[in-house]
């Protein structure tokens, strides 16, 4: 596949990504207004983040990367009686093992509660909470990876608008939540967990016409023994850990933030959004659109096809990545202050959020490139090399959050807490969550070195002409954005105490200003558009 297909292909799923990480924003800046950051929100984000780590596992993660190049070769190769065969035994398949698996988690929620919120166990209330949104969002992972796999089958097709936008009823189910539906029960927490229940089952509908039109729509059957199905679980298992060791790292995090100050959950979960833009709309676009492509590449034994989609991938994710890190970097407090700093979101919890933000932005670049270096391990079947790396990558993040998180409670600390007991004192001193974002970025990094280190050393991929030009651009554009922002930020240190409308206005003028230098620079040097597609 050419890259002007691929662009095209990514500008699609981008702008739908964008409505949907928009929205997403919306949603968060509404939980936030609506409820604050405590320990009913804290209950909240547990409850969600455990059915969404697994949700980007085989939304984003695992099921997509083993589902697509099988899918894929059976298009290319088989009859269109096969695919709908494929789609029929892979929907029965999926959706059976995931009612199970949804159906334990809701009857032993409390134990899954346990070891992922440790903290709350001596906290009743908050412990209660956790366990009644849990048992209400879980069933959310059956649905959102029915969706998966429509989505999945769409993108093989080029269709990449529709599954992208679909997440969007997602973000609309959660505002109603928040505006509507929590002033109406008599704990308004719970409004959160019934709005991600319905809308799994209304993501799962909306795809249901586009599949129709392909002639894919076919009733679920169960196909543990089909061939193509074997295929698609063996090459699953080991990409669901390879794909997913940022969440995994978010796990690990939720567990170490149940212990410490109330908030900690929520801050991080709030921080996490800032990232979800630039990872979502491209990190995810990319990695998305690229693999069929690679896929194709690898059944034709295209070998100079493949280095260049791939190489196309990773000159486009700098282009973005970079100057998003920056961005978020020296934007964090402002960004944080002007879209959560209203109604029960208070400056402390700026503040603290804005810790997150800053550590986790350090990250981005990192978190993007493996999104696109990851499909050139599984469109050729190799799902070893990612666990290797990811397992390195979840052993360093461990050991980097026990590191940074005593060295931040030694420094923080005060004396009279450190004579006591070290989980009673973790749980009173703020800005302790900064460590796990730190941990999180650090970590990222090592993953993208093994994957880039044995990437080279398989021979898979050849760097293409006109990197050096294009990492020059890249400085060059982005040295002119920092200097500008630095600037901006000392004219305007303090973000907390200005009024909203303050806020608005200063933060579009030094987004506008940065994003129009960085680009300005960038052309000015000689980058065209035309460089995005190369044959």
């Amino acid at each position: 596949m050419k890259s002007p297909s691929m662009l095209r292909g990514l500008l699609s799923f981008s702008s739908m990504t964008m409505v949907s990480r928009v929205l997403g924003l919306l949603r968060d800046i509404s939980i936030s207004h609506v409820f604050g950051a405590n320990v009913a929100t804290d209950a909240f984000w547990v409850a969600f983040r455990i059915p969404n780590f697994m949700r980007r596992m085989f939304a984003e993660g695992a099921f997509s990367t083993a589902f697509v190049p099988v899918f894929t070769e059976v298009k290319e190769k088989g009859t269109h009686a096969e695919l709908k065969e494929l789609m029929s035994r892979v929907a029965g398949t999926l959706g059976g093992v995931l009612l199970v698996v949804a159906a334990l988690c809701v009857l032993f929620a409390p134990q899954v509660a346990t070891v992922f919120t440790p903290g709350a166990v001596d906290e009743p209330h908050k412990f209660t909470l956790t366990v009644e949104l849990l048992r209400l969002t879980f069933p959310f992972l059956l649905f959102v990876s029915l969706t998966a796999l429509a989505g999945g089958a769409l993108n093989s097709f080029h269709r990449f608008g529709l599954p992208a936008l679909t997440p969007v009823i997602l973000n609309l189910c959660m505002i109603a939540g928040a505006w509507w539906l929590s002033k109406r029960l008599q704990t308004p927490i719970l409004a959160m967990g019934w709005a991600v229940l319905v809308a799994g089952v209304f993501q799962v509908l909306f795809q249901l016409p586009a599949l129709r039109k392909l002639d894919l729509l076919a009733l679920p059957r169960w196909g543990w023994s089909h061939p193509q199905v074997q295929r698609i679980m063996r090459q699953m298992v080991p990409t669901l850990f390879g794909s997913s060791v940022s969440q995994i790292n978010l796990l690990f995090d939720t567990v170490i933030a149940s212990l410490l100050i109330s908030g900690s959950q929520t801050w991080l979960s709030q921080a996490d959004r800032f990232l979800e833009l630039p990872l979502g709309v491209f990190g995810v676009a990319l990695g998305t659109v690229i693999l069929p492509s690679l896929s194709r590449h690898h059944v034709a034994t295209d070998h100079e096809g493949f280095s260049k989609a791939l190489d196309w991938g990773l000159r486009t994710t700098l282009l973005i990545a970079v100057p998003a890190m920056f961005g978020l970097m020296l934007l964090a407090q402002p960004l944080v202050a002007t879209l959560f700093q209203n109604g029960q979101f208070r400056p402390f919890d700026t503040r603290m959020t804005t810790l997150s933000v800053t550590a986790l932005s350090f990250g981005v670049p990192a978190y993007a490139l493996v999104k696109v270096l990851l499909p050139a391990f599984y469109a050729r079947k190799d799902t070893r090399t990612p666990v290797r790396a990811g397992v390195t990558s979840l052993l360093s993040n461990m050991l980097l959050n026990g590191v940074f998180l005593l060295t931040l409670y030694t420094l923080w600390a005060p004396v009279a807490l450190k004579a006591g007991s070290l989980l009673d004192g973790l749980s009173k001193v703020p800005g302790l969550h900064l460590a796990l974002g730190m941990a999180s970025a650090i970590a990222s990094y090592v993953n993208l070195a093994l994957l880039w280190r044995w990437l080279r050393r398989a021979d898979i991929y050849q760097l293409q002409p006109g990197w050096g030009r294009h990492l020059t651009r890249l400085t060059l554009a982005c040295t002119a954005m920092v200097a500008l922002l630095l600037l901006g930020r000392w004219y305007w240190p303090d973000w907390t105490q200005l009024s909203v409308a303050g806020r608005v206005w200063r933060l579009a003028l030094l987004v506008s200003a940065g994003g129009a230098t960085y680009v300005m620079v960038l052309f000015a040097t000689g980058f065209r558009l035309r460089d995005l597609q190369h044959d």
